[in-house]
């Protein structure tokens, strides 16, 4: 038997041999297409290049492009596990021509790996065309020898492809395989076309138009081949069988579920196992590509997925959450094709492990609650929708999971009395956020989010993107169009712009369309934490609601603020090893160009501590290891040891971030956080702490620098240090000790300069000036005025003059840097009589100052101007006289 994974590499090689470039599968969220939830067409990740947009080092490709349709426009999910078909996840192989080669090559091809590579018997093929086609008919018949009976023309849109009312366009040709008379059903186009003995397995698009509104108006100056093949269909015709579920690799997961569930895939329970395969595939793969189950946009259409998985599984009898126990077949089916599944198996099991734990007990009051309501209902009744909201408002029963109970006992959902139900909660909740105090300005936002929805963020995964434009606010008001030289905020459906939360800054960028609109994004913000609005400068042309834009954050900023904001989870950590577990984190900010970090610790921390953090940080960067994410909620997070973060508003989940080296217990640093991130702790290259200060009483701030900005301070420190050695004629490292003996020099020098200020002082400036005491108005009177004496050394030079007087009065006016100092000093034997705090203050108001004051025997005092010291030591004699002795 041909192998599905034999046929994948079969088909590609084929087209490589005939010179194809072989083109890995594209991740299932598209980056070119923001109207698309998921990859849905194998030309999808090509939609640039067939409009001209995009060009590439290769005319033809080939690719088996990973698909999901589960949502919007596409959306196979109620169909999975009933029919032979359907699927949520699905292959599709196809060959691409770029302005390359057209039809007939196509054509040659096509045939040529069906009956020849792949032994396909040519009686039991079937072509279609479109009607007018007659180019196509005429090439099926030369190249094929297909009779005129077995090429269908076919007049409907089915045979006629457009990418949408505005583009490339052309007809089809679909191959169509019969699995034999004892199928029932008819060919294409015949009235019982929708059987199951015709089966397409080819769809060849011939893109030669290009139409305006739905109208052909030239065609292409170079047409160009797109082509589909669902592997799973294909895989089923060469294994010989009628049924895609009947194939390897879903009868290989089916026998795990059967192995693990005790029962056989056969009659009510075939369809459970069915539906267990399929939606284990899509929800592997999507979560490989980056999401997770959530509340909204893809992450809803993901958990959508797996919990109709998870109940089937119940169905089927299983004790214990099933979903994650089948991974490691699903990676040993397709891993080795797709090695994104073998990467993200851990984060797989995890992410199915703890939403089946949960799921199982919403699950188990929605079904209490809903026996309870259809306990007396027959085949045809119909479920109120009221009943189906409450479902959904209080146990967190999605409304299809509902529908998908109740098709067993063929009851349906009053659909209409759901929505109304809907509306209702809508209007209570706007009119209790009206009554909470918000801030009046926050209205358009909360209008705006109640009508558009929560903007779906794709950044945790890349930077570029597109997104259509839902709203544009100036000035606090809604606008339809904005113009060159405006500055306006923008609200698109999907971006890749982090909008300014928990601490990171805002992402800037840049933004552009097919319409010659250039804007610079300033910054990003998150009003109501559901909306990214983008601060946006027009740069030239103009932007209006509905438009489609290109849009392109700022990588370099990215990277750097994400190196930032991972090191403050690897710091905080670090500070809770080394100080204690009584930090907790008080306040942060994350820049490009910094990381700041507030704790609560009572006193600054030492110089050791400090290195202590920052070799400990740098240790989890050197060791590289990757950094992972889970959903959580906020409860199961903390009690699995993850630390909240300090202001952070959480809701129903959270995100769960994981880094650094694996512990006795758990990772290094597990912290709750929607920020971006570093994919392994090397990213971030080097942490430095340059700044360590307090906040406000038992709260610290740590600021640091990462990779880059650490290295250039780091740089700047050494070129400082080099100066200096330079300017001491020493190698840098005798710096320190070349520093600590001209400290000490300098010390010495300074007291020495300071006792010869002294004996200056003493000698009335210069020995020259060395004069006694003088008697004024009875009493021994000494004064002088010195320059430079250090003020605090008055008192101890007053002292020692006083000592020279004996009996009497010392005063010492001394000059520093234009102003003075005066002390006054009076023996002993005086009694304070004159006093010392009086004779001072005379001086001080000679020196046009104020106050001065001390003890009876020894005061202080001084003033702004240095140049009459001469005058306050007149002042002092003068009031000596005038007092008396």
């Amino acid at each position: 038997m041909t192998s599905t994974n034999d046929i994948r590499r079969g088909f590609l090689d084929y087209f490589k041999a005939n010179g194809h470039q072989v083109v890995p599968s594209a991740p299932l969220v598209p980056h070119n297409d923001p109207t698309l939830m998921f990859v849905n067409a194998g030309m999808v990740p090509f939609k640039n290049v067939f409009t001209g947009l995009e060009t590439r080092p290769y005319t033809t490709a080939t690719s088996s492009q990973k698909c999901v349709r589960a949502g919007g426009k596409h959306n196979d999910l109620d169909n999975v596990g009933y029919t032979a078909r359907h699927h949520t996840f699905f292959e599709m192989l196809g060959n691409f021509s770029f302005g390359d080669y057209f039809k007939e090559r196509a054509i040659e091809l096509a045939w040529g790996l069906l009956t020849k590579e792949w032994g396909l018997s040519p009686d039991r093929l079937i072509a279609t065309v479109y009607h007018t086609d007659d180019e196509a008919f005429d090439l099926w018949k030369r190249i094929a020898g297909l009779p005129d009976s077995r090429i269908i023309r076919i007049p409907t849109k089915d045979n006629f492809w457009a990418m949408g009312p505005d583009g490339p366009s052309g007809p089809c040709s679909e191959i169509f395989f019969d699995h034999g008379d004892h199928i029932p059903g008819g060919p294409p186009g015949s009235p019982d076309e929708d059987g199951d003995r015709f089966v397409e397995i080819w769809n060849l698009v011939f893109m030669q138009h290009l139409q305006e509104n739905d109208v052909i108006v030239s065609d292409l100056p170079k047409p160009q081949i797109d082509t589909g093949m669902g592997l799973e269909r294909v895989a089923a015709v060469l294994q010989g069988v009628t049924d895609n579920y009947d194939t390897d690799t879903f009868k290989a997961l089916i026998a795990a579920s059967e192995e693990l569930t005790h029962t056989k895939a056969e009659g009510e329970r075939m369809a459970s196992h069915r539906v267990i395969a399929d939606h284990l595939r899509a929800s592997g793969f999507l979560i490989a590509d980056g999401v997770l189950p959530s509340n909204e946009g893809r992450g809803y259409v993901l958990r959508r997925i797996m919990r109709r998985a998870m109940r089937h599984a119940h169905l089927l009898g299983a004790k214990d959450p099933l979903m994650w126990r089948l991974v490691p077949q699903l990676v040993a089916e397709m891993g080795q094709a797709f090695t994104e599944l073998q990467r993200a198996q851990p984060l797989i099991e995890a992410t199915l492990l703890q939403e089946e734990t949960r799921f199982r007990q919403t699950l188990a009051n929605g079904l209490r609650l809903l026996d309870e309501a259809t306990g007396r209902m027959a085949a045809g009744g119909t479920l109120p929708g009221e009943t189906a909201f409450r479902l959904y408002d209080t146990y967190g029963f999605p409304y299809d999971l509902t529908e998908d109970a109740l098709r067993p006992k063929g009851i349906a959902v009053d659909r209409a009395g759901f929505d109304t139900a809907m509306a209702e909660q809508k209007a209570r909740a706007r009119a209790a956020w009206k009554g909470s105090g918000e801030k009046a300005s926050d209205e358009l936002w909360y209008d705006l989010a109640e009508e558009v929805g929560a903007t779906e963020f794709t950044g945790y995964v890349g930077h570029d993107g597109e997104g259509v434009v839902q709203a544009i606010v100036k000035d606090g008001a809604r606008v339809e169009t904005a113009g060159e030289g405006e500055t306006v905020t923008l609200v698109l459906n999907q971006t890749p712009f982090y909008g300014e939360s928990g601490g990171q800054v805002g992402d800037a960028g840049k933004l552009s369309s097919l319409k010659g609109f250039e804007g610079v994004v300033e910054d990003t913000s998150k009003p109501l934490g559901k909306l990214h609005a983008l601060r946006t400068r027009v740069a030239s042309g103009s932007v209006a609601v509905g438009d489609t834009l290109a849009q392109s954050v700022d990588a370099e900023r990215r990277a750097a603020t994400r190196a930032n904001h991972s090191a403050t989870h690897l710091l905080h950590a670090a500070l809770r090893d080394v100080l204690g577990g009584h930090v907790t984190q008080k306040g942060s900010l994350v820049a490009p160009d910094r990381l700041r970090f507030d704790f609560s610790h009572p006193k600054a921390l030492s110089l050791d501590e400090i290195a202590r953090v920052e070799a400990e940080v740098n240790a989890e960067i050197r060791a590289n290891e990757p950094v992972s994410t889970r959903l959580m909620t906020p409860d199961d997070a903390v009690a699995a040891g993850a630390l909240a973060l300090f202001g952070e508003k959480y809701g129903d989940e959270v995100r769960v971030l994981s880094m650094g080296r694996e512990g006795a217990d758990r990772r290094y640093s597990v912290e709750l956080c929607g920020g971006t991130h570093v994919d392994a702790t090397g990213d971030i290259a080097l942490f430095k702490i340059v700044a360590e200060s307090a906040v406000s009483s038992g709260v610290r701030r740590i600021e640091a620098l990462t990779g880059a900005g650490a290295l250039a301070w780091l740089n700047g420190r050494d070129q400082k240090l080099r100066e200096a050695a330079a300017s001491l004629k020493a190698s840098p490292d005798e710096v320190p000790a070349r520093i600590a003996a001209l400290a000490d020099a300098n010390r010495k020098l300074e007291r020495e300069l300071a006792e010869a200020k002294k004996a200056l002082a003493m000698g009335g400036g210069s020995m020259a000036d060395a004069t006694g005491p003088e008697d004024v108005g009875g009493t021994a009177f000494l004064g002088r005025v010195v320059e430079g004496l250090d003020p605090k050394e008055l008192r101890s030079t007053v002292d020692a003059m006083k000592s020279e007087v004996g009996s009497g009065v010392a005063a010492l006016v001394a000059i520093n840097d234009g102003r003075a100092s005066v002390a006054v000093g009076v023996s002993a034997d005086k009694a304070g009589k004159p006093s010392a705090v009086d004779l001072v203050k005379a001086a001080v108001a000679a020196l046009g100052g104020q106050g001065g004051g001390g003890r009876p025997d020894m005061a202080q005092g001084g003033g702004p101007d240095g140049a009459k010291a001469d005058a306050a030591l007149q002042a002092v004699r003068d009031a000596l006289a005038t007092g008396g002795a």
